[in-house]
């Protein structure tokens, strides 16, 4: 059974993924739209519109939060010595400028997009209003959240969960470089598996890599799945939209122990 909007909450499973979604937010990191030469990748940028338009186009509602790590992180080493609430504001607007070239790219395929931001900025997008966004959505509009929740020491992870609860979306997807949450970091053990699946008790307590402590609380109290994959192979937006098992999902305890167990692919 499908964990859906308002945090209705069954076993999980791989018969929960086949159901697939009718609303979901995305969330993309910074770094997703760089490649090794641009800090925003024109080809990057097009392959993940290709993506949203291929998916909006199937009836499916869906919001995008991105974040700005890719031209400014307020906690990285090139934000030293500036105070960290001026720092987060200057990440704010690096996730605006994400906002902007998404934004365009999925208008130049056809499609109708809105950049909704938590800060305002009225000559360049709407100001985040829920019941707009929703309205939006409705309309099979691609909305793009920026400026995280519009104040520091907030991730973009955090407020991607945020706006993923306000609109009522049924999962947050987590666009990443890799196909999935591993029991170790393969870059340094090459031993390490991918899970297909694992509770949010074990990704807090295991330190996985999924979200930070505090998004993946607000999915734990919520049961709002997470389901992270990789993002630039084509058409994994969609497969995960439609429950298809690829990547990890992250859900709530359950009460069969072959559910709850964290089962790694092989």
């Amino acid at each position: 059974m499908r964990v859906g909007a308002g945090g209705q909450g069954a076993t999980v499973n791989d018969e929960h993924r086949r159901q697939g979604y009718r609303r979901v937010l995305l969330k993309l990191s910074g770094e997703a739209f760089a490649d090794d030469e641009s800090s925003i990748s024109p080809d990057v940028v097009g392959s993940i519109a290709d993506q949203l338009v291929d998916v909006a186009s199937r009836g499916i509602e869906i919001g995008v939060s991105v974040g700005g790590g890719n031209i400014f992180r307020g906690t990285s080493p090139q934000a030293a010595g500036i105070n960290r609430s001026s720092a987060d504001h200057m990440g704010m607007v690096a996730t605006v400028i994400n906002a902007l070239a998404l934004q365009d790219a999925v208008d130049k395929r056809g499609a109708e997009s809105r950049v909704m931001t938590a800060v305002a900025m009225q000559e360049l997008a709407e100001p985040y209003i829920r019941r707009r966004a929703i309205r939006h959505l409705e309309k099979q509009r691609v909305v793009i959240f920026a400026a995280g929740l519009g104040a520091p020491y907030f991730t973009t992870d955090t407020a991607a969960v945020q706006r993923a609860l306000e609109v009522d979306a049924e999962a947050i997807l987590k666009g990443t470089k890799v196909d999935g949450v591993y029991d170790r970091d393969p870059s340094v053990h090459p031993e390490a598996q991918r899970l297909s699946h694992v509770t949010y008790f074990d990704a807090l307590q295991r330190g996985l890599a999924v979200m930070d402590e505090t998004a993946i609380s607000l999915c734990m109290v919520n049961e709002l799945p997470i389901i992270v994959f990789k993002l630039l192979q084509g058409g994994n937006i969609l497969r995960a939209v439609r429950g298809e098992a690829i990547g990890t999902l992250v859900h709530p305890a359950t009460t069969d122990p072959d559910d709850a167990e964290m089962e790694a692919t092989r």
